[in-house]
């Protein structure tokens, strides 16, 4: 086996993707050069679980109207759901572009163990898919943010409500 070394510019470390890895990341990029022709945006993604399991997803957002229909979610949708599992430990998703902010956040959650991309966020703005704004919104003062996210006191409940009815609910399924 052999293996690439990849120089991953936001880490500022070298990583290293497999010939399999290498498959994976040209099938995402295939995916995604398909999904413009069936009306769906560039992006697409792969989800390889531990064990070998492979999960396809690619971009649907103006097909179904859905603003977080991102190829990266809905591999990671697909994979969680075909798997009855919202832990993907182990996984590994590969990406036609750097994922979004969304898309990472999305892989975070899924527990996914490593990224490998192949276009960069630069190329996708090229591209008209500029998400500057979105990496500049979690670098601005929350009081000059574009769009106001605020903490407020709900009227008549406690705001901790739903986290004490968590806490005493001994059915729940820890994540």
């Amino acid at each position: 086996m052999t293996t690439t070394t990849v120089h991953d510019t936001a880490q500022r470390e070298d990583r290293t993707i497999t010939d399999a890895g290498q498959l994976h990341l040209a099938r995402a990029v295939q995916l995604a050069a398909q999904n413009v022709l069936e009306n769906g945006g560039p992006f697409g993604a792969v989800v390889v679980t531990a064990d070998g399991q492979i999960f396809d997803g690619v971009n649907r957002v103006t097909d179904s109207n859905d603003p977080t229909a991102h190829a990266e979610v809905t591999a990671i949708r697909t994979a969680c759901r075909q798997l009855n599992t919202f832990d993907l430990t182990g996984a590994v998703l590969y990406s036609s572009c750097e994922p979004c902010p969304m898309c990472l956040a999305s892989s975070l959650w899924a527990r996914i163990d490593r990224v490998y991309f192949a276009a960069d966020r630069h190329d996708a703005a090229e591209a008209g898919f500029d998400d500057a704004a979105f990496y500049d919104y979690f670098d601005t003062p929350v009081e000059q943010r574009s769009m106001p996210v605020a903490a407020v006191a709900p009227t008549g409940i406690s705001r901790k409500a739903p986290f004490e009815q968590w806490a005493s609910f001994a059915q729940r399924v820890e994540y």
